[in-house]
């Protein structure tokens, strides 16, 4: 039965969403995989979609799928760039990865709106401002 099943527990792997300017002076959003444990993790896989109401109308975007293979011990990877317009919608990240030969997931998710500079935070390991849920 499910209720006897106990996936492990995913503790200190964040994504964080960051803005970058370019040289040419655009501005750009970036997603990120930190890994914030002392071992690498492996496998790594990342799911990701957008999904909620804009004008009035539902809104999905295409599930995108990024395999980063191994993110070292205290490292990050970049997952995607993130157009700005979606911000007004749910963004969903579920991310899959192994440890020591044991599966773990989990599914961040940044809500509408709370990708905006008042809730930035210095993202460690990666050392730039930006929002993240670890």
């Amino acid at each position: 039965m499910q209720k006897d099943i106990h996936p492990p527990k995913v503790e200190d792997i964040g994504v964080a969403i960051v803005k970058e300017e370019i040289p040419d002076g655009e501005i750009l959003w970036y997603a990120y995989l930190v890994n914030f444990k002392d071992v690498p993790i492996e496998g790594v896989l990342v799911s990701t979609r957008g999904y909620g109401i804009k004008n009035g109308e539902d809104v999905k975007t295409s599930v995108l799928r990024h395999f980063l293979d191994v993110i070292k011990a205290k490292s990050f990877a970049k997952i995607e760039p993130l157009p700005e317009d979606l911000f007004s919608i749910g963004n969903e990240f579920w991310v899959s990865f192994y440890q020591n030969k044991i599966m773990y997931d989990k599914k961040y998710v940044f809500v509408a709106e709370s990708i905006r500079e008042e809730n930035f935070t210095l993202v460690p390991i990666l050392n730039k401002r930006g929002v993240m849920i670890k």
